[in-house]
């Protein structure tokens, strides 16, 4: 990793804790053990999401004995996605790490993260390898939404759920969290060609043995996984995405609109007693494809807006080595040799 400015702190730790009473002080002890041995000027941001359980004040206790430590306390319980946003976005570090707070993280392999960062990639993302939650409510339903993430992304990567990542600082930044979009920061940040590798981590039990999520999250993260496909793929083109659909829409209605009416012109049969319902079915469908061409123009639009607006680039230049300049210098006078008898 490359140095900081003297007294700015090259790693921040980023750790987010809802009714997480039990487990702070413990993991506090291991985090500062990790990061001794580590050796980087460093700190800690733990952002408290609206706790309820205590969690405030023992932070608050810690804060106050330990400078390293930055606490932040949300006004009420906003969610992981917001708690972790509200970390980066205070976070000095050239390198940010994120952890959860209920110890189901290690923070002893923050250094496997880094290690594997130094090698030239931009997030370095844990894979839970050997997972030890339930089968039905957790495993399987994780298993099917990574491998659908993997495939709608084109990020090969096993496990986009945890937290447990590490970032460099411009890339993490770059990307606006809402929702419950924490879980896809990789493939956000794959559409600014951020380097993106994986490694295993352990998954163990969490000691207070109780999880904040259940099986009511997977309509949020397939509502997710709709939005982040729409991201990567149409967001500054979204007429592509509305205009097929539109156009295909409003060619079968006119399909069905031309062959009511030839119907009645060969057969002279009555348009609304024998093809009534196709016919409106053929007016409802010119109609929903020329409100969706309707919407792709006005997505266009605010899109155009949006990027001029605030001279936003529809791409990332990759990191570059800084070199020295060069002074310019007068080209040395190039002398040719002539054959005899050429010129006299």
């Amino acid at each position: 990793m490359s140095r900081s400015a003297p007294g700015a702190p090259e790693l921040s730790i980023v750790v987010p804790f809802f009714n997480e009473v039990g487990t702070i002080e413990e993991l506090h002890r291991r985090l500062t053990s990790v990061l001794f041995l580590i050796g980087l000027p460093s700190e800690i941001i733990y952002v408290d999401d609206g706790s309820t359980d205590g969690t405030a004040e023992a932070l608050t206790a810690i804060a106050d004995r330990d400078p390293h430590v930055r606490l932040m306390p949300l006004a009420r319980n906003y969610g992981q996605t917001a708690a972790l946003a509200a970390g980066f976005d205070v976070a000095a570090g050239r390198v940010i790490v994120a952890l959860d707070g209920d110890l189901q993280h290690e923070p002893e392999e923050i250094p496997t993260l880094l290690a594997k960062l130094d090698e030239g990639y931009d997030i370095v993302s844990g894979w839970r390898e050997q997972r030890v939650d339930n089968l039905w409510t957790r495993r399987l339903p994780s298993r099917i939404a990574n491998w659908l993430m993997a495939k709608l992304s084109g990020v090969s990567l096993h496990d986009f759920g945890t937290t447990f990542k590490a970032y460099r600082a411009p890339v993490i930044k770059r990307i606006r969290l809402y929702g419950d979009l924490h879980r896809f920061i990789p493939a956000l940040a794959s559409w600014g060609g951020a380097r993106i590798a994986e490694v295993p981590i352990a998954n163990i039990p969490r000691p207070q043995n109780q999880s904040h999520y259940g099986l009511s999250r997977i309509w949020r993260v397939a509502a997710d996984l709709i939005t982040v496909r729409f991201l990567l793929r149409y967001v500054t083109r979204p007429l592509h995405f509305f205009g097929p659909v539109g156009f295909s829409s409003v060619a079968a209605g006119v399909a069905g609109g031309g062959w009511v009416l030839a119907t009645k012109i060969v057969t002279g049969a009555p348009v609304f007693l024998a093809h009534g319902p196709l016919l409106l079915l053929s007016a409802v469908l010119v109609q929903t494809g020329i409100v969706l061409i309707g919407l792709g123009l006005l997505a266009e639009l605010l899109t155009r807006i949006y990027m001029d607006g605030r001279h936003r680039r529809i791409y990332t230049v990759a990191r570059q080595e800084p070199r020295a300049l060069q002074e310019w210098s007068s080209p040395r006078p190039v002398t040719v040799p002539l054959r005899p008898g050429v010129l006299q």
